[in-house]
């Protein structure tokens, strides 16, 4: 069976892993890439869907079709340059609309990068806010829907994240000690997990932390 994948996000760390994985993989026949320009880069199995992620109607025709939808948005708060509104616009927003569009046009399953400790009560801006996503998403009631929460992601990014480093240079030589669920997680795992829980016969909607993922993938 072929299938038509899309991914949100494919510029980033964990979309650009999930695009080498669909591009050698004969499953795949179709890969969407949705994103606000184009990339430079060319292949039989790709279309790409350059879109104003505001343009309700352009974000939805570009779902719509699709048999698994990959949501891996993620913003910071110095790209945003310290606004919350527009850094909801994307860690919240690309992804709720996303889950709205494939409930309209219905798609069979979409998965979305979150994060651990989501928590629609947290105290915490990020982690409150990636829980409001998750729970805004989960109202849906998508047949098939998976929330991925990694915690630190590796792997080596476009850009240059100056607290990132110092984290992963930190939180590196402790893991051991970290609870297996809080430990660093290599983006290209994640990427494997995600490809693989679409692929499978497990259906609904679940959550998976780095326990699950490390068993999907038998790491």
């Amino acid at each position: 069976m072929k299938n038509t994948y899309t991914i949100i996000g494919s510029t980033g760390l964990i979309g650009s892993e999930l695009l080498k994985l669909m591009l050698t993989d004969e499953s795949v026949s179709t890969i969407r890439l949705i994103n606000r320009r184009y990339l430079d880069f060319e292949n039989n199995k790709i279309q790409q869907k350059i879109i104003d992620f505001q343009d309700e109607r352009a974000f939805r025709d570009a779902i719509a079709g699709s048999d698994a939808v990959f949501v891996c948005v993620g913003t910071t708060i110095k790209k945003v340059k310290g606004d919350k509104t527009a850094y909801r616009k994307v860690d919240h927003d690309i992804p709720v609309n996303a889950a709205r569009f494939c409930a309209e046009t219905e798609v069979g399953k979409l998965l979305i990068v979150s994060s651990i400790g989501a928590n629609s009560k947290s105290r915490n801006f990020y982690t409150k806010l990636k829980g409001e996503m998750e729970a805004a998403v989960a109202g849906f009631d998508l047949p098939n829907t998976w929330f991925f929460r990694p915690s630190m992601l590796l792997g080596a990014r476009k850009e240059f994240r100056l607290g990132e480093r110092i984290g992963k240079a930190l939180m590196k030589p402790l893991s051991f000690l970290m609870p297996v669920n809080y430990k660093p997680v290599q983006a290209a795992l994640l990427a494997k997990a995600m490809l693989l829980e679409a692929k499978g016969s497990v259906y609904g909607q679940k959550v998976v932390h780095l326990k699950e993922m490390k068993q999907l993938v038998k790491a």
